[in-house]
C-alpha cells in the first residue's frame, strides 16, 4: 500500500509539473529556472580517471585536499543560459537564496516583463519547502523584488529530470581526466564548458555559511500565512506572492 501511495504521489507531481513548466515557457510574464548543487570537488593532484593530453602525474592516494569546492547552478531551460557559483562553504538555505538574489539582480534588466519565477529544484535538506530558513528567505526575496515565486519540486529519486542536472554531467565530462589542482583551474575549466553552444557565467562566492539555522515555530506561522500550498501536494508546489496575502 505504501509503495503504491508513493507511486501515485510521484505520478501526481509529474502530472502537475507537466502543466506548470510548459505554461511558464509560453507565458511572456513568467520565467522558469532550474537550480541545484553538484557533488563537491576536491582540489588537488587527484586522479580523476579518463584521459588527458597533459603529462602530469596524480597522487596514487587520496591525500587531504587543498580545499573543496561545491558548484551550484542556475539554468534557464528555455534559453540554455547557465550560471555556476562555486563555494568552499556549505550549501545552506542562506547560500541558495543569496545566490538567487545575485543572479536575479543581474538578470532582471533582461526580463523587464517578468512578474513570476517558476523555480524547479529537488526537495533537498536545505531548500525543501518545510525548511524554515529557506522559506523565510524566499518570502523576503519575493517581497523585496516584487515578484511572484512558484516553487515546483521534483519527487525523490527523480532529480535527473531537473534540467540543471544535465549540465553537471556535461561539466564532469568536460574536465574528465584533468588534474583539478587549484581553484583557478576549476573556474577556468567551468568557464570553457559549452552548454548548447553557450559558455556559462562562472562566479566564486566568498564567505562562510552556517548550517542549522532555523526559524521558531511561532515566527514560522507568520510566513506560512503568506504562502499557498497545493492541496494534496503541499510539499511539492508552493506559491509565494510578491505582496503578503
Amino acid at each position: 500500500m505504501q509503495a503504491q501511495k508513493k507511486i501515485r504521489q510521484t505520478d501526481a507531481i509529474f502530472g502537475h509539473l507537466a502543466i506548470i513548466n510548459p505554461e511558464a515557457a509560453r507565458a511572456d510574464h513568467v520565467l522558469r529556472i532550474s537550480m541545484d548543487a553538484k557533488a563537491a570537488v576536491k582540489i588537488g593532484c587527484f586522479s580523476r580517471g579518463g584521459k588527458s593530453r597533459l603529462e602530469r602525474k596524480a597522487w596514487d592516494h587520496d591525500f587531504r585536499p587543498e580545499t573543496i569546492l561545491t558548484p551550484f547552478g542556475i539554468l534557464l531551460p528555455q534559453f540554455a543560459d547557465l550560471s555556476i557559483y562555486f563555494t568552499t562553504s556549505s550549501i545552506t538555505s542562506d547560500f541558495i537564496v543569496d545566490v538567487l538574489q545575485r543572479w536575479w539582480q543581474n538578470a532582471q534588466p533582461r526580463f523587464p516583463k517578468i512578474d513570476t519565477l517558476v523555480i524547479n529544484q529537488d526537495n533537498g535538506p536545505e531548500n525543501n519547502s518545510r525548511r524554515t530558513q529557506f522559506l523565510k528567505r524566499m518570502v523576503a526575496f519575493a517581497q523585496q523584488w516584487q515578484i511572484n515565486v512558484r516553487l515546483a519540486y521534483y519527487p525523490p529519486y527523480h532529480s535527473k529530470y531537473n534540467p540543471v542536472e544535465r549540465t553537471w554531467a556535461a561539466l564532469e565530462h568536460h574536465w574528465n581526466g584533468t588534474l583539478l589542482d587549484s581553484v583557478d583551474t576549476v573556474l577556468r575549466f567551468a568557464q570553457s564548458l559549452t552548454w548548447k553552444g553557450k559558455h556559462p557565467v562562472v562566479t566564486l562566492v566568498s564567505g562562510i555559511y552556517q548550517k542549522g539555522i532555523k526559524v521558531a515555530k511561532k515566527a514560522m506561522a507568520v510566513y506560512e500565512r503568506r504562502i499557498k500550498r497545493l492541496p494534496g501536494l503541499e510539499r511539492w508546489f508552493v506559491d509565494i506572492p510578491a505582496c503578503p496575502v
